[in-house]
């Protein structure tokens, strides 16, 4: 059944939600050859995830490590299994996400997001039909390259960019790698061929942005504390460049894949929409730039953010190893076992979430019971994501623009489907027409 599910695109998740839905909450899956243990159960969830002795499996992450031996994410923050390597990178990494760091940022988010508004701006007559998740994965692009790497990468404006391919060509071939002989299959040819040039192309501007800034700081110029100061900070050029690939990649094809969920979201539900509207025109009114002090305000639009995680997370959910024989919920599990931990099924389980499928922010009210180990978007534990204050701010910035400024209408007749594509993201590309909002609502900039 997945071999088919797989070759023909099709969404693999929801079959496993059907067997633990059937089955509970530990549930063994054979494939590929091996056997993995679904774990499907808070107590499951904590134990397995809040400990650092469960290494990430090199099965799942290992691949990630070339693609179509191509050197790709290597031994990143996000692929890297061995713990103490894990810890160094992560301890390097840590202050270029401390609070104060984050908070000065935010000249760069609002300057990016207001690019943003002013492509959306011209694309707003209610008519011209365009892909949230394209325009999205652009500002997320340019927020990365500037706050990160200190590069003006300019995605929004010139539509001859190759990154935004460059990345979801790369993605694509992590998806097509998980089939076997994958490469050597008549007419892939090209689409290897175009995944390996990606790859390099990539790598290459890392390395001209890497050298760029050695030769600055060797210049006696003052380094920027950012990612690429602490990425510098690595032991050799190939894992500089490594991390340098992770914080590119994941850094903003996430975080614009959120958005555009979210924007699918509020365009399927008119009464949540307009409720998270007018928070953005009380916090804002028609203010042009957003403070730090604002975000903290806007408690509806963070409630619709963590709700759009919970339907739709970007990352599913995350594997590890389990080297030692282990009881859980009463089940024994032997020795060497793959465990998959999955926020996307249990977001999606009648026993941890009342009328699962049902869109509803005020599951997220600071008065609702928190869903303790069945809710983590960003994993859980030591290696949850470095960049998860970054992106709910980034995200936040960029949604109240966008609700500050436009009405906006899905065009009917596209499907609201996921594509795992190693992220997940709308299958469809969301779609949409914009109009502005009227200014008698305070909202014009």
């Amino acid at each position: 059944i997945l071999w088919r599910m797989m070759r023909k695109q099709e969404f693999i998740h929801d079959l496993f939600l059907q067997w633990a839905e059937k089955y509970g909450p530990i549930v063994r899956v054979n494939a590929f050859h091996r056997v993995s243990v679904m774990i499907l159960s808070p107590e499951g969830v904590k134990e397995f995830l809040m400990s650092p002795q469960y290494p990430k499996d090199r099965l799942v992450y290992g691949p990630m490590f070339n693609i179509f031996g191509e050197r790709f994410l290597g031994n990143g923050l996000v692929t890297v299994c061995n713990h103490e390597h894990w810890h160094k990178q992560r301890k390097i990494m840590d202050p270029a996400f401390s609070r104060t760091y984050l908070m000065g940022l935010m000249e760069t988010f609002n300057e990016k997001a207001e690019e943003l508004m002013e492509k959306l701006e011209e694309k707003a007559d209610g008519k011209k039909e365009f892909s949230m998740l394209t325009m999205m994965n652009r500002v997320t692009m340019d927020i990365i390259a500037k706050v990160a790497f200190g590069l003006e990468l300019n995605a929004l404006s010139d539509d001859q960019t190759p990154f935004p391919r460059a990345v979801t060509v790369v993605l694509e071939g992590m998806t097509k790698q998980r089939i076997p002989l994958m490469q050597y299959m008549p007419g892939k040819q090209k689409l290897v061929k175009e995944v390996k040039e990606s790859v390099r192309l990539l790598r290459r501007v890392g390395k001209e942005c890497i050298d760029q800034r050695r030769e600055a700081i060797q210049n006696g110029k003052e380094a920027t504390l950012d990612i690429l100061t602490q990425i510098l900070k690595g032991d050799d050029d190939e894992s500089i460049l490594d991390n340098f690939i992770t914080f590119f990649v994941a850094g903003h094809e996430t975080t614009a894949n959120q958005l555009s969920f979210t924007v699918m979201a509020l365009g399927q539900h008119p009464e949540i929409l307009e409720r998270v509207q007018a928070e953005v025109d009380e916090v804002l009114g028609a203010k042009r730039d957003i403070d730090y002090e604002d975000l903290g305000k806007l408690t509806y639009l963070s409630q619709v953010l963590k709700e759009s995680l919970r339907l739709y997370p970007p990352v599913p959910g995350t594997v590890r190893r389990m080297e030692k024989e282990h009881v859980i919920s009463g089940v024994r599990i032997p020795a060497n076992t793959t465990l998959v931990f999955s926020t996307y099924i249990m977001g999606r389980m009648e026993r941890y979430f009342k009328d699962p499928l049902t869109f509803n922010p005020d599951r997220f009210s600071k008065d609702a019971p928190k869903p303790n180990y069945c809710y983590f978007p960003f994993s859980l534990g030591p290696r949850s994501c470095i960049g998860q204050v970054f992106a709910q701010m980034e995200a936040k910035v960029v949604m109240a623009k966008l609700l500050q400024r436009f009405e906006f209408q899905l065009v009917p007749g596209q499907s609201f489907k996921l594509l795992d594509a190693v992220t997940f993201r709308p299958l469809d590309g969301v779609m949409c027409k914009l109009k502005p909002r009227s200014p008698a609502r305070g909202c014009q900039a």
